[in-house]
């Protein structure tokens, strides 16, 4: 329970006006291995279309921002016209170390999914809310307080995302990579950056075959002045568009590599490897040290691939989902 003491002298309300810049510094204080600049806080919560300064609950003690929890729930669809009515997220949470012990965390929390439930929003997932999460999940290894207080709040591990990095520096494009991608161009398939025209099917195979969110992150990062060049495409021999890799989509961060594609029934053709080294050539091309990812299954044909290709994970996410009765 939390101590009286403590509820007197920390409020806890909505975000306001004037909150951003020391809610930045608490941020950053309290979770130094993750931390965010305004500019980032900015794009990510304040000026999503979902943000309700409601749902950012803020811990205040005589004047000083010393934590926030942040939940958000759809105020527009992530695609057609569906807005998860029973859905919501928890992006972050954190509370600054000289307040922990004292019940912060799980009032901030609490009040968190107190208005998401008001919201009727019956299942809470940490943290892979798109488009903007912070990570994809928990870091529990680096986080091991947090773990705790979101299991005794009723949240269980759905699934875990690894994220993984590789140095680029003395990078070379592997010559079995180069010997399959001279095989398949025979059998008559096409790599090569695409042309504008290519890519109203670029977005339809990212949005339909994959995620809408990925369809997003191209179609935002192009808008935005991305050079076409972080793309790689491949056509089989009918002409058909049937995979893609990129990088510098999120944030345009060149050293960041996706999001990658390959249909189904395309993929142990060796299509998935071209492209990935295809696109980490041109990383190192640009200048990039290294390439790096938040989100594959560690144990997945993806994470299998990247690991061929030289990638080791870095560290471990769970997503976390809490579900209660209306």
């Amino acid at each position: 329970m939390t101590d009286p003491t403590t509820r007197a002298r920390t409020e806890f309300r909505g975000f306001r006006a004037g909150d951003g810049p020391p809610l930045v510094a608490a941020w950053c204080r309290s979770a130094p291995a993750d931390p965010v600049t305004a500019d980032r806080f900015r794009s990510l919560v304040l000026l999503d279309a979902n943000f309700d300064p409601a749902g950012l609950r803020v811990a205040v003690e005589d004047g000083r921002v010393v934590g926030a929890a942040y939940a958000v729930r759809r105020l527009t669809p992530m695609t057609g016209t569906d807005l998860e009515p029973s859905q919501g997220w928890l992006p972050f949470f954190f509370v600054d170390p000289d307040a922990r012990g004292r019940g912060v965390g799980r009032e901030l929390l609490t009040g968190a999914l107190d208005w998401l439930h008001g919201h009727g929003r019956t299942r809470v997932d940490f943290a892979p809310y798109t488009p903007n999460y912070v990570l994809p999940g928990l870091d529990a290894e680096t986080y091991p307080e947090a773990a705790g207080l979101l299991e005794s709040l009723g949240f269980r591990t759905l699934y875990e995302a690894a994220a993984m990095d590789r140095c680029l520096t003395g990078y070379a494009f592997p010559e079995e990579i180069e010997r399959r991608a001279a095989e398949l161009t025979a059998l008559g398939y096409r790599f090569g950056t695409p042309a504008d025209d290519d890519l109203v099917e670029l977005l339809a195979l990212a949005a339909h075959h994959f995620t809408p969110d990925w369809a997003r992150a191209i179609r935002e990062c192009l808008v935005a002045g991305a050079p076409l060049d972080r793309i790689v495409v491949v056509r089989d021999p009918s002409g058909r568009l049937v995979g893609w890799a990129m990088h510098g989509a999120y944030e345009s961060v060149t050293e960041r590599f996706g999001p990658f594609g390959v249909l189904e029934e395309m993929r142990g053709t060796g299509l998935g490897k071209v492209l990935l080294h295809l696109v980490l050539e041109r990383m190192r091309a640009r200048g990039a040290g290294s390439a790096w990812f938040l989100w594959t299954g560690e144990r997945s044909p993806a994470g299998h691939l990247y690991r061929q290709a030289g990638f080791t994970t870095t560290r471990v996410f769970r997503v976390l989902r809490r579900e209660a009765a209306r």
